[in-house]
């Protein structure tokens, strides 16, 4: 039961964690896109921003992080057997991927709040495009934790499938930018 308990808790937080990522490199966009306000609006705007962005990221995706991280090493303490499996390797590279992810959105964050209502530096269309990266490495860790053995037996089919998801992505995003920029 304790077992049960722990990763329904490391669930939670791993779709705490996401959601807070999801929204701070949005925000990082929303901030970005201020480039062609006037200066008066911008302050005003930019501020909010930086306010919002450190909140989001000192209440919700830190602790939530923490409290995910250590529930799902309680999970490999209670469950030494997952050590075993190839999948789990699987899944502790897309882990891998979304540690450097989680320091390139925390170097973003510093680097807002130093700019002190400067433009960022990175376009627009790449910080919507990094914004899909958290939602690539959900659906890996995903499809890795229901999949597990079956994922290491289709592998092919499944990497197919989700460059094929991907590319869909990437295309719904560029489309909305494209329609945007026309209005």
């Amino acid at each position: 039961m304790l077992y049960l308990i722990i990763k329904a808790v490391h669930i939670i937080f791993m779709v705490s964690y996401f959601a807070g990522l999801f929204y701070l490199v949005r925000l990082f966009v929303y901030y970005k896109d201020t480039d062609t306000l006037p200066q008066e609006h911008q302050a005003i705007l930019r501020t909010q921003y930086v306010v919002m962005a450190t909140k989001l990221w000192n209440i919700i995706i830190v602790p939530a992080g923490i409290i995910m991280l250590a529930a799902g090493l309680g999970l490999l303490l209670l469950n030494g057997t997952l050590l075993h499996q190839r999948w789990f390797y699987v899944k502790l590279a897309f882990l891998a991927g979304l540690a450097v992810y989680h320091w390139w959105v925390r170097q973003k964050l510093i680097n807002i709040k130093k700019l002190a209502n400067e433009s960022l530096t990175t376009s627009s269309i790449s910080l919507r495009q990094a914004n899909e990266v958290a939602t690539f490495i959900l659906f890996g860790v995903v499809f890795t934790v229901i999949l597990k053995e079956n994922l290491i037996d289709y592998w092919w089919q499944l990497v197919v499938g989700f460059a094929v998801l991907v590319v869909g992505i990437m295309a719904i995003v560029k489309a909305v930018n494209s329609a945007r920029r026309t209005k």
